[in-house]
């Protein structure tokens, strides 16, 4: 249900998933953000991001997953990854899917969005601040939006004002990153910035409740009012 594509990021190869609709569209488009802890090791090692493919496209949205790790080795320990992450190097990544996905025929180029779980939920964040053009924003319990990473780049909570569009927020009130008291720290920027939001919050529900793959973490019926939250959000906001 879905084809690859690569992509040229500052003369290094990036792959990048694309995930189509039924019917000749035009359609509204997604940039989805890839979520940890395995998708680092490669976009096809990682059901869950997968699925998030399929059920968006589904419900008639054609989706680019780009692979924001392909800056190093897939085999590289994860912790190496983190510690090195660049915002300046995602911004390029981001650039280069919305490039790709607005420039497919089947696709409305005013009307793309971008979404993203865990680390994902930071690079959509961070992606709404740096591009104009994104019309829509769904930050899924997305974790240190308040912490500057290894370029020195303002954390993305401090590029709030430049954010121009919508923005969802689902989040856990069990989780420990963000915490509740982060969310309080990320709607409160919002609000200061004027930015139009709206969050949800759930109990019993820590991080990561909606990947289905981690028996441990995967609350069902939070998992699907979510899925129902972000969906009726996009299609508000896109369609």
């Amino acid at each position: 249900m879905y084809r690859s594509e690569t992509l040229d990021v500052l003369g290094n190869s990036m792959h990048t998933l694309v995930f189509e609709p039924e019917g000749t569209g035009p359609h509204p488009g997604l940039l989805i953000a890839q979520h940890l802890p395995v998708a680092h090791e490669g976009l096809e090692k990682d059901p869950f991001t997968i699925d998030v493919g399929e059920r968006y496209a589904a419900a008639g949205y054609v989706c680019v997953i780009p692979f924001i790790f392909h800056w190093w080795p897939e085999d590289k320990d994860i912790a190496v990854k983190r510690e090195a992450f660049r915002d300046d190097w995602t911004v390029a990544d981001l650039d280069a899917a919305f490039g790709l996905l607005a420039g497919l025929e089947n696709v409305k180029e005013d009307r793309i969005g971008i979404l993203g779980h865990c680390w994902g939920g930071r690079v959509a964040w961070l992606c709404a601040s740096h591009n104009p053009k994104i019309a829509a924003c769904a930050v899924f319990y997305g974790g240190r939006v308040k912490v500057p990473f290894a370029d020195g780049a303002p954390a993305p909570i401090e590029r709030a004002a430049e954010i121009q569009c919508p923005v969802l927020g689902i989040f856990g009130n069990e989780d420990a990153g963000p915490s509740p008291e982060d969310v309080d720290d990320y709607e409160q920027a919002l609000k200061d910035a004027g930015v139009a939001h709206e969050f949800h919050r759930y109990d019993r529900a820590g991080h990561g409740f909606q990947d289905h793959t981690n028996t441990e973490r995967y609350c069902e019926a939070q998992s699907e009012n979510a899925w129902e939250k972000a969906i009726a959000f996009f299609d508000i906001h896109l369609k």
